[in-house]
């Protein structure tokens, strides 16, 4: 079976750092993340952190009627207006593919919405069905965003709902990949969403690993760094239309890039410690399906969660497969950990220096941690670099870990 070449000819997204290329470009260089204090949360007794990266500024434009609205939380506004964006981008957006079945979607966030959430929790612990409706569940349900999608867009396709944390986003790429290159479908609506949570800061929160420099919400997170305190959760959805390359071709589509490898796997060992071993098994295992050496990747877009065992075991994962002298820089110190929409983000970021040739740093890496391996961290300014291939790689609960390979086109 000869396998399909998948190339990306659509990419849009909402972030803490803006919600189109020039505006997230800009806070590269003036170094600048979008962090804030967020003083709703000091409600919550207990909850150490008060760092939020909510998106910069998110509207729907009139189409989006009360009636579209009522199955949609905010994480799968946010996705349905980056997919619709997305098809726009790719010039798709009218095109008969997308209802013929030949498109589908792989697509995911780790919830749903949490005000749908709170209200069966009210339901359990109060004995009271108050604030419930017919549309609860559709809004809470994991997969929630991938359905309203569709939905919304009349996508007749497979689709693929990746609730897997922070990798959501970079599985649904990987099987949107996989879902082309094996003929299954001509293209696929791929990323993540997440919604910013105070529930889900306290996840983090409860496991000690939440920034508390709440005075300070510019200087953290800081990956990597000796004076790091832990992650920092935001806000976002990216979506990316990944196309079989000759029907790309075909109608004369603008290509941003190719995909061309994908490894996933798990730890098999612990739900919240990560695993160096497997994390480089995942880095290999995109290796040998690009069938590329170690030598061809020219910049790593880092997980970057600044955690303690986090970073130190990607640190070290990355140097075992990957070398000393490969760039590297993480998209969290900008946005902070977006979970489910963290893959996308961080790979539509990474095509377009790749494209740009100009790779941003990681803020605030002033010192790396001493349990961290010396790899080549890009800091302080953008550095220009001109490479082929750039890898995304991310690291989720649970232990599942992915890594995706795109190659410069020209």
């Amino acid at each position: 079976m000869r396998l399909k070449r998948v190339v990306v000819t659509g990419m849009a997204g909402f972030s803490p750092v803006g919600n189109d290329w020039e505006t997230i470009r800009r806070h590269f260089f003036e170094n600048r993340n979008g962090v804030r204090y967020i003083s709703e949360w000091d409600a919550y007794q207990g909850l150490g952190t008060r760092l939020g990266a909510p998106v910069a500024e998110f509207s729907l434009p009139s189409h989006y009627t009360r009636k579209v609205l009522r199955s949609m939380g905010r994480s799968a506004q946010m996705a349905t207006r980056a997919s619709e964006l997305a098809l726009e981008d790719a010039g798709l957006l009218d095109d008969p593919l997308v209802g013929s079945g030949l498109m589908g979607i792989a697509y995911g966030a780790s919830t749903g919405e949490p005000d749908a959430v709170a209200h069966f929790g009210n339901m359990l612990i109060n004995k009271s069905v108050e604030g419930l409706n017919a549309n609860s569940y559709v809004r809470m349900m994991s997969h929630t965003s991938a359905v309203n999608i569709g939905v919304f867009l009349g996508v007749r396709g497979r689709i693929h709902t990746t609730s897997s944390a922070c990798t959501s986003a970079s599985q649904g790429i990987g099987y949107g990949f996989e879902a082309i290159r094996y003929g299954r479908q001509t293209a696929m609506i791929v990323g993540g969403c997440e919604e910013l949570s105070a529930a889900e800061a306290a996840v983090f929160d409860t496991l000690f690993a939440t920034s508390t420099r709440n005075d300070a919400p510019g200087l953290s997170p800081r990956p990597f760094d000796r004076d790091r305190d832990g992650l920092v959760i935001g806000e976002g959805a990216c979506t990316l239309i990944l196309e079989e390359l000759e029907h790309a071709r075909g109608r004369g589509a603008r290509i941003y890039a190719e995909v061309v490898g994908f490894g996933t796997n798990s730890d098999g060992r612990h739900v919240t410690q990560p695993n160096p071993g497997t994390m480089a098994q995942a880095i290999r295992l995109a290796l040998e399906d690009a069938a590329l050496t170690p030598s061809s990747i020219g910049y790593i877009s880092a997980h970057g969660t600044a955690t303690d065992r986090g970073d130190a075991a990607e640190s070290l994962a990355t140097q075992e497969v990957l070398g000393a002298h490969t760039p590297i820089s993480a998209f969290k110190s900008y946005t902070g950990h977006t979970l489910g929409a963290c893959g996308s983000l961080e790979a539509m970021v990474a095509i377009q220096m790749m494209r740009e040739e100009t790779f941003h740093p990681t803020l605030n890496l002033e010192q790396l941690g001493p349990d961290c391996a010396p790899l080549d961290y890009i800091v302080g300014s953008p550095r220009r670099l001109a490479c082929e291939y750039v890898m995304s790689n991310n690291f989720a609960f649970g232990g599942i870990n992915t890594s995706l390979i795109f190659k410069r086109w020209d």
